[in-house]
């Protein structure tokens, strides 16, 4: 396989890669731009006493989101969206943790829609996780607490899941439709 690295005059990183003509592998082009926290915020409510008063197991609600965005022609920005919450009792928050870590990726535009979308929302997540956990971890220890390391996300089985799902509402529906024809 050949690959041609361009960095072009506005830093945007373009790579184009051939495809093995021998094996016939096609090879899904993106390239990542840039990475960044676009926001984070930590609060510690019931410091210093939480620090060294709770005795008991937290209890931590963590939720991660994604959403993406069309900048340019080929240019997605995609936001990986992690909040969590620990408490220690109903009543008692010991910390919160909102971060925003986003990636900026070129995607072959000669591709289909489907493989771009699921480049984006697979292998990019994949690329931006990592990064975001250690700033959880980082930022949940700056706070006073042991770090917080989440466990990996399978993007793909998430992405396989939420299609299933809109494949099924997209069919319910027309079966609904088809029967207030007959109707």
């Amino acid at each position: 396989m050949l690959c041609h690295l361009i960095i072009n005059i506005n830093n945007i990183i373009e790579i184009t890669m051939t495809e093995n003509k021998k094996n016939k592998i096609p090879v899904n082009d993106f390239a990542v731009n840039g990475q960044y926290v676009k926001d984070l915020s930590f609060e510690n409510p019931n410091a210093p006493k939480a620090l060294f008063e709770n005795k008991e197991k937290p209890k931590i609600d963590i939720s991660v989101d994604l959403k993406a965005q069309k900048l340019a022609d080929k240019v997605f920005e995609l936001t990986l969206n992690i909040n969590s919450k620990a408490t220690a009792s109903e009543d008692t928050v010991l910390f919160i943790v909102e971060l925003s870590y986003s990636g900026v990726f070129t995607i072959n535009d000669e591709l289909d829609e489907e493989t771009r979308k699921r480049i984006l929302l697979i292998d990019c997540a994949n690329i931006l996780f990592p990064f975001a956990r250690n700033i959880i971890a980082d930022t949940t220890r700056d706070g006073g607490y042991p770090p917080l390391l989440l466990e990996p996300v399978n993007f793909l089985a998430i992405y396989e899941k939420q299609s299933a799902e809109a494949a099924a509402e997209a069919e319910s529906e027309k079966k609904a439709e088809g029967e207030k024809v007959k109707d």
